[in-house]
């Protein structure tokens, strides 16, 4: 081969069929022994594979040809002596209009993604707000939760937190849920009660298809609770259903109510339902119930341009997440609740009970 040139030029002809067969097998038989070759023309087989996705093939062949015939030959050959193959001149060349064809095409994928509803809600952060609560602007009864924390540690200070949400309990015996979402890229995750008590947990699962985020506690002061007095419904809910939510906007517990909206969450999720009904950055991760006081989901998000649409991860893909945990990463068993002591109080002597199986999840990075 008597330059770069001719070498692409025999790719080219080779992967677009123009040569003979007797051709086609006699270059086959050199990529077969000839590893540098191999090497180069599955390089031309990717870099046409990314062409392909915003141009025409024939656009492609008219811009070499152009390329060709402005080739210096000269300064090609000081480019092969550093051994920089010739395609990533031409890019170099064309990169202007590759990169707005590129974003042309990234353009029209996008408008498909939202056409057919499958754009994932975390990538569209204009319309869709993961409830997570930043923490940095929020100073009441921060303080004293340090405290608290470094009595524990007393050799290590320990910042305030950066985020928070609200995570419930899924056993009396340590285990919580709250959203990935809250949770991702934390260096260390503790909770605190109604009461102000705080423990440390690890995160000890994680889900991000579900949003979907288990903790255990580790805190050897943690004593196990009480019997969860909910269940976890694992069939679907009805539209229209009254439903109400425990979480922690604020340093308190707030309680919303509201109705169910829709079968489907953001953009038409399946995973999730859509809930009429008031939250605010901090209601991650809490427990969407229902009024027989069975949880139906997992309060993640909301949409910010209509009032009033919440999204809710539905508790039977809480309970797939929670079956897909490793056994060997679990120090205690999990068992899931299946008795409802709530069904027969109304909703002010249900808020009561539960109440102490919801926690602020606060986060440090």
């Amino acid at each position: 081969m008597s330059s770069e040139l001719v070498l692409i030029k025999r790719i080219e002809a080779y992967l677009y069929q123009e040569m003979s067969d007797e051709e086609m097998m006699q270059f086959e038989q050199e990529r077969a022994e000839n590893p540098a070759l191999d090497a180069k023309v599955i390089a031309h087989i990717d870099f046409l594979k990314s062409l392909k996705n915003y141009g025409e093939v024939q656009d492609l062949k008219a811009s070499m040809e152009d390329f060709h015939q402005e080739l210096n030959v000269i300064a090609l050959k000081e480019e092969l002596e550093e051994k920089e193959p010739a395609v990533v001149l031409f890019f170099r060349k064309y990169k202007r209009n590759l990169a707005v064809a590129a974003s042309v095409a990234i353009l029209a994928t996008l408008i498909t993604l939202i056409s057919t509803g499958q754009f994932r809600k975390a990538t569209n952060s204009s319309t869709y707000n993961a409830l997570k609560r930043d923490m940095e602007s929020i100073k009441k009864s921060q303080n004293a939760l340090i405290r608290d924390i470094n009595s524990k540690s007393p050799n290590k200070e320990i910042a305030p937190s950066q985020f928070g949400g609200t995570g419930f309990a899924l056993s009396s015996n340590g285990y919580l849920v709250t959203n990935y979402h809250v949770v991702q890229g934390a260096d260390s995750v503790y909770i605190q009660n109604n009461k102000g008590e705080s423990f440390k947990v690890q995160t000890i699962y994680i889900d991000p298809s579900y949003d979907i985020a288990i903790l255990q506690i580790v805190d050897p002061l943690f004593e196990s609770l009480s019997p969860l007095p909910y269940t976890f419904k694992k069939s679907s809910s009805d539209l229209g259903e009254d439903v109400y939510t425990i979480g922690y906007p604020r340093d308190e517990v707030v309680y919303g109510k509201g109705y169910l909206s829709a079968q489907t969450g953001f953009g038409g999720d399946s995973i999730a339902y859509q809930v009429s009904i008031p939250v605010n950055p901090g209601n991650s991760g809490g427990p969407l119930m229902d009024n027989r006081g069975n949880v139906i989901g997992v309060i993640s998000g909301k949409q910010t341009q209509v009032d009033g649409a919440a999204f809710a991860i539905k508790s039977d893909y809480l309970l797939k997440a929670i079956d897909n945990i490793p056994q060997d990463s679990l120090k205690k068993k999990l068992k899931i609740n299946h008795k409802n002591s709530l069904a027969s109080f109304n909703r002010t002597q249900q808020i009561k009970k539960m109440q102490d199986y919801i926690f602020m999840v606060k986060v440090y990075n």
